[in-house]
């Protein structure tokens, strides 16, 4: 057992800079995995669940969509306290503890016996889920100082990120057929009490020895200048561009110009603005921004694709979005080969942006009937994105202090939050904006606002009506997808650029363990 409190040992020790990692570091790994896939799930795990919640609780409309939304609100919102918050008092102590709040949360959730406890627990799960994230990503840069075995564990870590999402939706699917709906919960205590059994005997203790006093007025103004964008991009593509949405943005962005001058003038800030010095660690954080930006515009269309387009059950879509996981679990191991055997990074990372934006090449080529498509784009366009993030990920971890770590990896997970929901706001709004045009100007109200409401009213029309109506609706929203593509796609390959400028002159000198930032 690890008690250390240093950041790494000293070199020429077990576990020192440039040691090779064994059997007990690869095995703490797949421990640190475990609630990584459970917390990426519990984005996705209510999809099946609801109907089921909703004839037990009777949720209000309102209640029902902060039962979906407020995990991830809560999660985003804490990511750069509690990756501080680890840096200063250990980042394994910060991890169990999350743990035990998550466990505790998923019992609460399971056996809620109405909606505000229901809401309740799902916060608490957020708290949790936003210690495991920059925890686990801080612990795996402690364990693995030799850069590549750091770039593997680092591509495993982004596959399971990514695969938990969609896994959740079919987890949740299979647990409600044959149980009832608090199963969804319960399903994370194994894992979780796993972690609490053997974190204390495989997880390395670390911190960062000279933290500087915890600046308590930064984690309102954080939490003040991310949760407003986030709440307010997240409701513009089904909402539209309303006043309250606008306004919920420009108050975030208010609030994140309040946190970024705290930042530069506290004596102890949450996030250092140190950080940026490292050459490589802004580039990193804008290029895995945009990514995430590709990743979940994307899912946007498709989900509703499989389902609305080709009528599938939530079920049958959920299993048939399964398939392009399979390319993912492959991109970021042969991404971090690469650089090992000697590729230029920038030329990796641009590879991979021009990848992804071959996704959403074919995305575009997409007709109303194109199942097979539609996946093949998705998949390439994840593998693609993948790459990037796992890169850029071990880029900007290898280039910071191994003291700050917790911080360094809870901004890059704060920017991938900000990243996807600007995906679905920005590239949903073109889709939008496509579809209300090409809708026929005569279809009922509903029709003109989504493709959920144009197929509710074709139900109710006599026949060759309601069947034109529904035709038309799916041609426009397969019409939209290929025009939000387009965007997608030239975003990316700008990107491709922009990494091939920012990175080109980046190379990588590992942080040394002994140079641990103080920020006192």
């Amino acid at each position: 057992m690890t008690n250390s409190t240093s950041t790494t040992p000293a070199p020429g020790t077990p576990g020192g800079p440039g040691t090779l990692a064994g059997r007990r570091e690869w095995t703490a790994l797949g421990v640190l995995m475990l609630p990584l896939l459970l917390v990426s799930m519990d984005v996705s795990v209510l999809y099946f669940a609801i109907p089921s919640i909703s004839a037990d609780l009777e949720p209000s409309g309102t209640q029902q969509l902060w039962i979906f939304d407020i995990y991830a609100f809560v999660l985003a919102g804490l990511l750069m306290t509690m990756g501080s918050l680890g840096d200063r008092i250990g980042r394994r102590k910060v991890l169990l503890f999350g743990a035990a709040a998550f466990g505790t949360a998923s019992v609460i959730a399971a056996y809620a016996n109405s909606p505000e406890t229901l809401i309740a627990a799902r916060a608490l799960l957020g708290i949790g889920g936003a210690t495991l994230m920059p925890s686990t990503m801080a612990i795996i840069r402690t364990m693995f100082t030799d850069p590549g075995q750091r770039a593997k564990a680092i591509g495993m870590w982004s596959g399971v990120m990514t695969g938990g999402i969609a896994l959740g939706s079919v987890m949740s699917g299979v647990l409600v057929e044959y149980f009832w709906w608090g199963s969804v919960f319960l399903v994370n205590l194994p894992a979780m009490v796993l972690l609490l059994v053997l974190g204390p005997i495989l997880l390395p203790e670390s911190k960062n020895p000279e933290p500087g006093r915890f600046d308590l007025l930064s984690v309102p103004l954080s939490m003040a200048a991310v949760l407003p964008v986030i709440y307010g991009v997240k409701e513009i593509p089904s909402e539209g561009w309303k006043f309250e949405y606008v306004v919920s943005v420009l108050v975030g962005l208010v609030f994140t110009a309040l946190f970024v001058h705290r930042q530069r003038t506290a004596k102890s800030p949450l996030i250092s603005p140190a950080l940026f010095r490292g050459r490589g660690f802004a580039p990193a954080v804008v290029l895995n921004l945009i990514a995430s930006f590709g990743m979940l515009g994307s899912a946007y269309f498709t989900t509703q694709y499989l389902q609305s387009v080709l009528g599938k059950s939530s079920m049958e879509a959920a299993l048939w979005a399964l398939l392009p996981t399979v390319l993912v679990g492959v991109a970021a191991p042969v991404a971090a080969q690469l650089v090992q055997k000697g590729v230029h990074r920038a030329h990796v990372v641009s590879g991979g942006f021009v990848t992804a934006a071959c996704g959403y090449g074919l995305l575009t080529l997409a007709g109303t009937d194109s199942m097979w498509l539609v996946l093949a784009g998705a998949g390439v366009l994840a593998a693609g994105i993948v790459t990037v993030m796992s890169q850029m990920m071990d880029l900007a971890l290898g280039t910071v202090p191994v003291g700050n770590a917790g911080a360094a990896s809870s901004l890059l997970e704060t920017g991938a939050e900000f990243g996807g929901a600007l995906g679905m706001a920005v590239l949903g709004s073109i889709g939008t904006a496509v579809y209300r045009h090409e809708i026929p100007a005569g279809a009922p109200a509903p029709a003109h606002e989504t493709l959920g409401g144009a197929l509710a009213v074709a139900r109710q029309l006599p026949g060759g009506a309601g069947q034109a109506l529904a035709t038309a609706a799916r041609e426009a929203f397969t019409s939209g997808m290929q025009a939000a593509a387009v965007a997608g796609a030239v975003l990316l390959l700008g990107a491709a650029v922009l990494a091939t400028a920012t990175l080109r002159k980046v190379h990588v000198r590992e942080a040394p363990a002994e140079a641990v930032e103080s920020v006192a």
